[in-house]
């Protein structure tokens, strides 16, 4: 692992250790089941999706602009549960995600899916 990689893998584990700590001072891991992670990311994603609620795509900029802070803080709340679903699943999401962006990268090649929204299984 080059010196890069390392900061940023270093700067990850460093981040889920302190979400570790917070939760394990609260005593909060014995209601941090996958199921109930998985509903707090579901609804906390709602929570960020509220604010873009009957926006047109133009307005939903503005919404990012005036609301950022709002934004980040439901962002946050997001990838933390993700993180602890991650970790209580024994998902490593370093891997989990290059693993999909290979797939995706097979999915949807460039000649193929550049411009374009539709699913990989509509592209010709």
């Amino acid at each position: 692992m080059d010196d890069k990689n390392f900061k940023k893998r270093f700067i990850f584990l460093e981040l889920m250790q302190r979400i570790l700590d917070f939760r394990e001072r609260r005593d909060w891991a014995q209601f941090h089941d996958p199921k109930n992670l998985a509903e707090a990311i579901a609804i906390e994603s709602g929570e960020l999706l509220e604010h873009f609620l009957w926006k047109s795509a133009a307005e939903s900029r503005e919404v990012v602009e005036e609301k950022r802070a709002e934004l980040a803080s439901e962002l946050a709340d997001i990838l933390t549960f993700s993180f602890l679903f991650a970790h209580e699943a024994g998902i490593d999401i370093h891997k989990a995600i290059i693993d999909k962006m290979n797939l995706n990268e097979e999915r949807y090649p460039v000649e193929k899916a550049r411009g374009t929204s539709k699913k990989y299984k509509d592209l010709k």
